[in-house]
Order: structure tokens, then C-alpha cells, then sequence
């Protein structure tokens, strides 16, 4: 009813007469009038016009660099942040995303060593890891080109299934956090001894509404991860976000600056 009632005012019903029944389907209450200009109820002409519908917004500009900044304007929610930084970087932007395509993102997370994780809980009580251990953990995470810290891993792992000789099975349930940008969250399988692909469950802030996958390769167990997601239903990604990927191995580091997080190595509020 709601978004009826927001088109409503640029709703016009022409018809030859007053009519009993035209009046029941269209109460005043809607703001929908009727007009004497036509043959008949049965040529009755509709005139939409609707340009404001539950709080979206659509451009009517033909630049798409304008389209583009309208549309993550409306993402962003009134963040300052957003609107100083995130509509700036309509450039750069991935082809085709304007048009809610396909978007890949690449983040390594890596774990050295210096917060504490991961921790096992052996909630089974058994020496061998099994059904119903608990993993929390938290790592740290860098840009795809290994320049930029972005911030955080934070989660739980839900042990499955041992595999002697080979690994691990867990479900995994956790987001990845990339300052102002907000996060992401996504839950799957993780399994120690090979790639998965887990389900990007949502997320907020320039990741808000998004959907998709992503796949989890492990380049050293449990130190080391390469990401590529695979997002769909969001505005284009800052310019920042993305760039050309250093091809995962099991010897990638991040540049020293990020490592550092030195002020022009990290993305604005990184989660430390």
C-alpha cells in the first residue's frame, strides 16, 4: 500500500463518466481522479508517471558518470563518507557494472601471527578434531595488489568432518571488513585440503544488497587465503577496492607500507 500510495499523485484514469466501479478500485484516498475524455471505461487511458518509488531514486541523466554517482548515492545511505569519496570514484569502475553485472574483488587474508588466532575449542573432548569443535578466528586482510591494508577476517568455523591423511571440513560463518566501505559476509564449506566456494550471504555500506559467491584458495593452511568474490546486485566498487591482482602463491607478501599500515597503504578507518 505504501508504494502505491507514493505513485499515486501522477496516476490520471480518463473515462466518459463517473463510474461506481472505477471509483471502488480508485479511492480518493489514493489521490487517483477521474476525467470525462474518452469513448468508454473500456478505452480508459492510464498516465504514469513515476519517478520516486520506496525511496529510489532513477537518474534522468544521459552522462554516465552522472548515472553512475546517482546510483551509489542512493547506496550510500547519507553517509558523508560515501558521498566525499565513494561517488568520487566513478571512474575506474569495472566495465559493465553500471549495469549490476558481474563484479570481481580479489583480498588476501593472512595470519601473522600477532592476534591471537585461530582458537580451537574441542567441545567433542576428543584428541583428533572433530564433529561440533568450534574455530573462532579473526586475520588480517590486504588488497588484491597487496598494497592497501583493508582490514579484518572475523568469524567461526564449525568442524564437520576429519579426513584422515588429507584434512579438515568445516562451515564456516564470517565477514571481511574493509573500513568506511562497510563489510561483507558470506558462509560455506572450508575445507583444509582444497578450494571451496562459499555463498555471499549480504553485506553493508557499498556492499549493501550483495549477493554471489566467492572462492576460497588456499595457499598455505591457515596462514595464507586468496579471495575472489564474484558480487552481483550492488553499485560499482571503489576504484580503491580494486586493481590488478598479484597472482596468488604461496610466497606472496603485502608491500611493507601495508604491512605497516602507513596512512597512504591503508583504506580510510581500516579494522585493525
Amino acid at each position: 500500500m505504501a508504494a502505491i500510495s507514493s505513485i499515486a499523485p501522477f496516476l490520471t484514469v480518463k473515462s466518459t463518466k463517473p463510474n461506481p466501479l472505477l471509483s471502488s478500485l480508485c479511492p480518493s484516498s489514493l489521490g487517483l481522479k477521474q476525467s470525462v475524455a474518452g469513448p468508454s471505461i473500456l478505452g480508459a487511458q492510464l498516465k504514469l508517471r513515476a519517478t520516486h518509488i520506496g525511496g529510489l531514486y532513477a537518474s534522468q541523466s544521459s552522462s554516465p558518470s552522472s548515472k553512475t554517482s546517482k546510483t551509489i548515492t542512493s547506496a550510500a545511505s547519507g553517509s558523508n563518507f560515501f558521498k566525499e569519496n565513494v561517488v568520487a570514484a566513478g571512474t575506474g569502475v569495472q566495465e559493465g557494472a553500471e549495469n549490476n553485472g558481474v563484479q570481481e574483488l580479489h583480498v588476501y587474508e593472512m595470519n601473522e601471527g600477532d592476534r591471537n588466532s585461530p582458537a580451537y575449542l574441542r567441545l567433542s573432548q576428543k584428541e583428533v578434531n572433530s564433529l561440533g569443535d568450534l574455530v573462532p578466528f579473526t586475520n588480517k586482510t590486504y588488497s588484491g595488489n597487496l598494497e592497501k591494508r583493508l582490514g579484518i577476517s572475523a568469524g567461526i568455523c564449525i568442524h564437520i568432518q576429519h579426513v584422515p591423511e588429507k584434512g579438515d571440513r568445516y562451515e564456516a560463518v564470517y565477514s571481511i571488513y574493509f573500513g568506511d566501505y562497510r563489510h561483507i559476509s558470506v558462509q560455506g564449506p572450508y575445507v583444509t585440503y582444497e578450494d571451496t566456494y562459499l555463498t555471499v550471504t549480504g553485506g553493508s555500506g557499498v556492499f549493501k544488497g550483495a549477493r554471489g559467491q566467492v572462492k576460497l584458495h588456499q595457499l598455505i593452511y591457515p596462514s595464507k587465503i586468496f579471495y575472489t568474490f564474484y558480487l552481483e546486485g550492488i553499485p560499482p566498487l571503489p576504484a580503491e577496492l580494486l586493481g590488478e591482482p598479484v597472482p596468488p602463491s604461496p610466497s606472496v607478501e603485502p608491500t611493507p607500507a601495508a604491512k605497516a599500515t602507513e596512512p597512504q597503504a591503508t583504506i580510510p578507518n581500516f579494522t585493525n
